[in-house]
């Protein structure tokens, strides 16, 4: 295990969970519990760099609840107002107890690593607010705020625009585990051959 960062940040990661999650994903594998195996490594990865209860999980799925409290973090239910609803509701738990830097991960990077996490994190801290666009740069993987207030979120395909637009910083890291979501089968795929996957992902795939 890779050291854990200096505690100060805390993670939100939201977690769908159940059957409608992922479901590009779990239709093509017919199998959730590799949908749920990709989400258990982000959260471990966060929690080695931050400590388990600066990790932040959004979720109204009872599993994933369980899960997240059985591991130590922080749960909050989901609003239900969609994916950047989710965000700003872990963000704020997160300011409710003294936070005031604060990350939103997406719980579907498999083969993150606690460096690579660890390395953002760190570049981040010169920024009021700052993003991690995703391996084609039009999506985000990453979005970051020091100023102890929730920021602006735009989620969703072509998002790396829209948080550029909003103000974020780009941050143009060589970090190809936080960069490459897993969502389909195909990106999937393609984290097997390029990328090392994390434990609880190898064990879903029988690898």
């Amino acid at each position: 295990m890779e050291p854990v960062l200096e505690p100060g940040w805390h993670v939100v990661v939201p977690v769908k969970g159940g059957p409608t999650a992922k479901s590009r994903l779990r239709h093509s594998l017919d199998d959730g519990a590799v949908v749920a195996a990709v989400a258990h490594d982000t959260l471990d990865v966060a929690a080695q760099v931050v400590g388990p209860g600066c990790v932040v999980v959004v979720t109204s799925e009872p599993v994933e609840t369980a899960y997240a409290r059985a591991a130590g973090h922080v749960t909050v239910p989901d609003p239900a107002t969609g994916l950047d609803g989710a965000c700003a509701a872990g963000v704020a738990a997160a300011h409710a107890t003294g936070a005031t830097r604060v990350a939103v991960l997406l719980g579907d990077h498999p083969a993150l690593t606690p460096r690579e996490l660890a390395a953002t994190l760190r570049a981040g801290e010169a920024h009021p607010t700052f993003f991690v666009a995703d391996a084609d740069g039009t999506g985000t993987a990453l979005v970051g705020s020091t100023t102890g207030e929730i920021p602006a979120l735009a989620f969703g395909p072509g998002s790396a625009g829209r948080h550029r637009d909003l103000g974020h910083v780009p941050l143009g890291l060589d970090a190809p585990g936080l960069r490459h979501d897993v969502d389909d089968e195909d990106s999937l795929r393609w984290a097997m051959d390029h990328l090392a996957l994390g434990p609880r992902t190898r064990a879903a795939l029988g690898r």
